[in-house]
């Protein structure tokens, strides 16, 4: 089984993937949680390169960049777990490519970027999409208050991540896959509903 995680920066995605992860420890179901960019050496490098602040590249090499990693992730190590029976679930997978580069950038063509994405996963679709939905404004206030500097993507401002939000919005009304979810609602709350489906699932 493959889950995914979406939404912008700040919705509280990391919280609720490791709540999930717990649950299905405690229920000894055998659970891998992935990152994307990331989950393998190669994918964590071209992360390095993608978030770097520092480093300045044109959509198209940031699609394929992208890409690139999903393919290494997907190769190496989603389908092998898969195989095994392992439940993956994926903090972002290519749903994020479709609402950052897609609706983000704004500048390609959302045709190209769906074959792209297909071609990178190997046509692997998650089998439920938690979408955890906030506005802008109070996702930017959460990242402003966590200590650390910010990445590449986090820099880009309010407008972008307004439109980024869209295209999530988008795709959680064309996709049956998606789970719409209050990010404002308390964290247990969040768990909750996300539990009731993922049991629904397993059971």
């Amino acid at each position: 089984m493959l889950i995914s995680f979406e939404g912008i920066d700040g919705c509280g995605k990391t919280t609720q993937i490791m709540l999930l992860k717990e649950r299905l420890i405690r229920e000894r179901i055998p659970v891998e949680v992935l990152r994307e960019p990331g989950g393998t050496e190669l994918s964590e490098m071209i992360r390095s390169l993608l978030l770097n602040p520092d480093v300045q590249m044109n959509p198209v090499t940031e699609l394929l960049l992208f890409s690139a990693a999903r393919a290494e992730l997907v190769a190496e190590r989603v389908q092998p777990l898969l195989q095994q029976k392992v439940i993956v679930i994926l903090d972002r997978f290519y749903d994020s490519t479709v609402a950052y580069q897609g609706f983000g950038r704004g500048s390609l063509p959302i045709k190209e970027i769906h074959h792209l994405n297909k071609i990178a996963s190997q046509n692997i679709e998650p089998d439920a999409t938690f979408f955890l939905d906030l506005d802008v404004d109070t996702a930017l206030q959460r990242r402003m208050s966590q200590s650390g500097a910010h990445d590449r993507m986090e820099l880009a401002g309010g407008p972008f991540y307004e439109r980024v939000r869209d295209g999530f919005l988008y795709l959680s009304k064309t996709h049956p896959r998606f789970v719409k979810l209050d990010a404002n609602l308390p964290a247990e709350t969040i768990h909750h509903q996300i539990w009731q489906r993922v049991s629904g699932m397993i059971h």
